[in-house]
């Protein structure tokens, strides 16, 4: 059985190669060179690992990581639909294809929404993967709809 640890800022290289394979795993088109990603997201996640506005898990198995999840805490302007100035966006959820189907996803979900309710953050966001989006929405999350406007003329 894997054991799950919080992350440090030393593991910022390897939750940059975790999020990579998740995007190749979900055979997302890449509109920059993927060393670019990774490079400027080891860039942006170290601080904030620091700082403490970012918690990781890792799940290691035999010295390998095979898993991992994110919760990055961020301000948010006060709304119709929630008064809080911050909520909590989860991402980097990641099992290597053979640990898949044992319980990982669902038991790094748990530890995300815990640190969220306890941080007093009531609204938890993601954007899910087709191998995640089962998972969310058996513990209770929905869908909402969002639009994007990529490089504005």
């Amino acid at each position: 059985m894997a054991e799950i640890r919080r992350a440090t800022a030393a593991d910022a290289d390897a939750i940059g190669q975790q999020r990579l394979r998740m995007f190749v795993d979900a055979e997302v088109k890449f509109a920059v060179p993927m060393e670019t990603m990774v490079a400027n997201f080891v860039e942006w996640l170290r601080p904030k690992l620091e700082d403490g506005s970012y918690v990781g898990w890792l799940a290691e198995q035999d010295g390998r990581l095979v898993a991992g999840a994110g919760l990055w805490v961020m301000e948010w302007p006060p709304h119709f639909m929630h008064a809080e100035p911050r909520r909590a966006y989860l991402l980097n959820f990641y099992v290597a294809p053979e640990m898949r189907r044992q319980g990982l996803a669902r038991t790094l979900l748990a530890l995300a929404v815990e640190e969220a309710k306890a941080r007093g953050i009531t609204v938890v966001t993601l954007h899910a993967s087709k191998f995640g989006k089962p998972v969310y929405e058996q513990y209770g999350f929905k869908m909402s709809n969002e639009m994007m406007l990529r490089n504005p003329s």
